[in-house]
């Protein structure tokens, strides 16, 4: 199946267009991939291949991305008539199905994408590796044993699996760029307001949608797709569409280089070469480089002041199911650790909420200060490899999954994970780039410009002999 293989999702498309392809061929493609290796990653776990060819034999729109087969995840990721769960059971026991589809949903479509169904993730999405009760673990295709993160990871497993090139992500606390690292693929949180949302997001924007995929270029045109002026935080308009910027000269930017974790978690030595390698590649192309960081990010204040954010969406989540259900959602309707989230939100008062808020808002202001002196922060993206399936509440949940990418859910910055880190252990590393807010204009045009110094095309996960296709 060279095909996929050879060509990303804006490859694929100009095939389309071309005709030198079929949109029901490349479909079919997709299903075949995933039907083949996805026993072993359990990374897709609803499927709507029937619709998908249906839609493919019939008139589509005319996207940007026409024709090419996509993955939506399955939280926020809903389409009327099709199953919509969270990994939670209670939603799984009623059949629950939404009569609309989200607004991203639909931006997806109109973009010419098609769906063939949703990846897996954890609970409610709240937690960094995707082991959901429900549906079972997924595996990273770099090792089976390990997970490729979350909450995005079925996503993100999909997508180095080459199941398909792209797949949809979002991202409230590194959800993009956390699987995008553990799985050797390309993610970038949006700036706040920039993209379309599936629902309101009641807690100064920390969440944005996003997509997982395996070259820069997918990431711009995806992202262009699901562009909107209209957010409840609108973000500051950009002179051209970010397909625009692939391979435009970024100029000689102010880079700030660190590597000590914000909350103070430790930090792997192969995380820590992986920022160092691309700083000093990036005073190779030109680039001036100098340790820094806004302290704003590594105050206890604003780790604190998030939890308890999270903790009170996780609560308003929970409790917006319950006119569906006809009762509220209970202790024995989730698993422990979404239970505790889920509790602890629930005892968050009204003023104790607007006090957060206000927190979160000043840390975001004092942050932005930095960028009036840099154009850009390089971190890595988080500060362990993929944990063993299994070990995540008692060895990552010590804060190494988000130690570098939380603090820019709250700032809004735009960031973004790339797989520079390649250590001899076989387990990728990600390199966070950050930007001004607003700037994502900036991150396209320096991830084109590492893309082509460090080319990462090449690699990819062995697939197994008996999933080879």
């Amino acid at each position: 199946m060279p095909l996929l293989d050879d060509h990303d999702a804006v490859g694929l498309a100009a095939l389309v267009r071309r005709r030198e392809v079929s949109a029901r061929e490349l479909v079919d493609l997709a299903i075949e991939r995933i039907e083949a290796r996805n026993p072993a990653l359990n990374a897709v776990i609803h499927r709507q291949y029937e619709r998908a060819q249906r839609e493919a034999d019939g008139p589509l729109p005319d996207g940007p991305l026409t024709g090419v087969p996509f993955l939506l995840k399955d939280f926020k990721g809903r389409e009327a008539g099709e199953p919509y769960h969270m990994s939670c059971r209670a939603l799984r026991d009623i059949d629950y199905r939404p009569r609309t589809s989200s607004p991203l949903a639909l931006a997806f479509r109109a973009a010419g994408l098609i769906p063939l169904g949703r990846t897996n993730v954890p609970e409610m999405a709240l937690v960094g590796t995707t082991e959901p009760a429900l549906y079972g673990p997924t595996h990273n295709p770099w090792d089976l044993s390990r997970s490729p993160g979350g909450s995005s990871g079925g996503s993100a497993a999909a997508v180095a699996a080459g199941m398909l090139p792209a797949a949809h992500a979002n991202d409230i606390s590194g959800s993009i760029r956390i699987p995008a690292a553990h799985c050797g693929i390309v993610g970038l949180k949006p700036t706040r307001g920039r993209v379309v949302l599936s629902a309101a997001d009641p807690i100064v924007g920390m969440n944005v949608e996003g997509v997982v995929s395996r070259t820069v270029r997918d990431t711009a045109v995806l992202l262009d797709a699901i562009t909107t002026t209209t957010a409840w935080w609108p973000a500051p308009v950009l002179s051209r569409p970010l397909a625009s910027e692939v391979g435009a000269d970024p100029g000689r930017l102010r880079v700030g280089l660190w590597t000590t974790a914000f909350n103070g978690a430790v930090v792997d030595a192969g995380c820590v070469q992986a920022a160092d390698d691309t700083a000093a590649l990036l005073a190779s192309l030109g680039h001036q480089v100098n340790e820094g960081a806004p302290a704003a990010l590594s105050e206890p204040g604003l780790w604190a002041a998030a939890k308890v954010a999270l903790n009170a969406q996780a609560a308003n989540e929970a409790d917006h199911w319950t006119d569906r259900l006809g009762r509220p959602l209970g202790e024995a309707d989730v698993e422990p650790t979404s239970w505790a989230s889920i509790s602890a939100g629930r005892a968050v008062t009204a003023p104790q909420v607007l006090d957060v808020l206000e927190q979160l808002q000043g840390f975001a202001a004092q942050a932005q200060s930095w960028w009036n002196e840099f154009d850009l922060l390089v971190t890595p993206t988080t500060a362990a490899p993929p944990t063993v399936l299994g070990e995540y509440l008692s060895k990552y949940e010590s804060g190494r999954g988000s130690a570098f990418t939380r603090p820019f859910n709250v700032t809004g910055n735009p960031a973004m994970s790339l797989p520079l880190g390649w250590p001899a252990d076989g387990l990728p590393r990600g390199v966070q780039l950050i930007a001004a807010y607003g700037r994502e204009d900036v991150l396209i045009r320096v991830a084109s410009q590492l893309e082509a110094a460090a080319p990462w095309k090449h690699r990819r996960p062995e697939p197994r002999r008996d999933d080879a296709r």
